[in-house]
């Protein structure tokens, strides 16, 4: 569904969207460090600095003051450390449990929503399943598709695909498509891609090279009317294709230690040139994802290496298990103006590489540092300073202005 599509196509976290930079971090938040309140009517002003002695203040005003500003220290601290500790890592190289959502890119995509037609209201006791393996296609693979009726309780219904077809989606300014539509058939026979005869659920296994979409670059949506019974409903799948794929991965990968980090070392044949957005999962020698890395940046085209980083501090803090390895690595092309906004590289599916044993000394334990991380730091410990220079005002005796 494309509600799925624009979750599961992000990778997430976006910190690919910046394509423009090739380390792109978030904006700081700003702690707003007001003057301290105004002092009510009929109270004397406290001086400038430096302008005489300071008359005494009333207690309860003090105290409020200092109160106010502990609390602005407390967050700005906060905010400073918690800035600290998201930045420590590089965003090529972040520990796996920060990208649940990204370490099993083959995972099928599941909703469950009421079986019903566009703009009816839903029925009490139909509820329909879909299941989708993939979002983006390229070249040769094939996308599958189920669907199955249920009642609330999860019980299955029967079901029929009264009708099937595949188009081409119109995507931005309206045009004519080059693209027919095409009849495509739900089974549940046991065959193309159905798991199970006849427990209810109807699939499809659909390759658009072979479909007559061997040249569109661009959405492809697959439409079904369906019927369990007197309830009519309707669902449609979308994939995005790319007919052909800008570079092509070659035979063969390494690791180096390089500036106290472990880099997984891979080659493409680049046929055209641009921004690549990769990435890959790191699981360690027990099986448990550890880290997701990738790559950002420009490749020309040609024979090109390309490194995926497992950063020297997040091998130190997560101490895994060695060897590790590198599996499921994906990739594509980013168009920034256009749609669709990729071209993908073919997946390569499950183990890629095993690293020899290492020991952790190996490895730096240094923090990632960037120009603009260090911007950031440095604006927050003003904010810090500002704080505490204000607390340590409040805190000084005030003496009693002279005759």
């Amino acid at each position: 569904m494309i509600a799925a599509l624009a979750a599961t196509g992000l990778l997430g976290a976006g910190w690919w969207l910046a394509a423009g930079s090739a380390t792109p971090e978030p904006a700081p938040t700003t702690i707003a460090m007001a003057a301290p309140a105004v002092a009510p009517p009929g109270s004397a002003p406290a001086p400038a600095a430096g302008l005489g002695p300071r008359r005494v203040r009333d207690p309860a005003e003090l105290a409020a003051q200092r109160a106010l500003w502990q609390q602005r220290l407390q967050r700005a601290r906060e905010v400073r450390d918690a800035y600290a500790a998201a930045t420590r890592y590089p965003p090529e190289s972040r520990p796996a449990a920060e990208h649940g959502d990204q370490l099993h890119p083959g995972r099928p995509v599941q909703e469950t929503m009421p079986l019903r037609m566009p703009g009816a209201p839903a029925r009490d006791g139909f509820q329909l399943r879909t299941s989708q393996d993939r979002i983006y296609l390229q070249g040769d693979e094939a996308v599958r598709l189920s669907v199955a009726a249920v009642d609330d309780a999860g019980q299955p219904l029967p079901l029929a695909v009264t009708r099937a077809i595949a188009h081409e989606a119109a995507q931005g300014q309206q045009r004519a498509s080059r693209y027919g539509q095409v009849d495509v058939s739900f089974r549940d026979d046991g065959q193309n891609g159905d798991t199970q005869a006849g427990d209810g659920e109807l699939t499809l296994r659909w390759q658009p090279a072979t479909q007559g979409f061997a040249e569109l670059d661009g959405l492809i949506r697959i439409e079904l009317s369906l019927q369990s019974g007197e309830q009519a409903g309707y669902a449609y799948f979308d994939v995005i294709y790319t007919p052909a794929a800008p570079a092509t991965w070659l035979p063969g990968a390494r690791e180096a230690v390089q500036d106290g980090s472990l880099n997984l070392l891979l080659k493409l044949q680049v046929q055209q040139a641009g921004r690549y957005v990769i990435s890959g999962r790191v699981d360690d020698a027990n099986g448990k994802p550890f880290a997701l890395v990738g790559f950002n940046d420009t490749l020309a085209a040609g024979t090109r290496e390309l490194a995926l980083p497992v950063f020297g501090k997040l091998l130190r803090d997560g101490q895994p298990a060695f060897p590790l390895t590198l599996r499921d690595v994906t990739g594509f092309l980013l168009h920034e103006d256009r749609f669709p906004d990729r071209a993908l590289l073919a997946a390569r599916e499950g183990k890629v590489y095993t690293t020899r044993a290492h020991v952790l000394a190996e490895f730096s334990s240094a923090e990632w540092q960037s120009e603009e991380r260090s911007r950031y730091l440095t604006e927050y410990d003003k904010d810090v300073a500002q704080a505490e220079a204000q607390l340590r005002q409040l805190s000084e005796p005030a003496t009693v202005a002279g005759p």
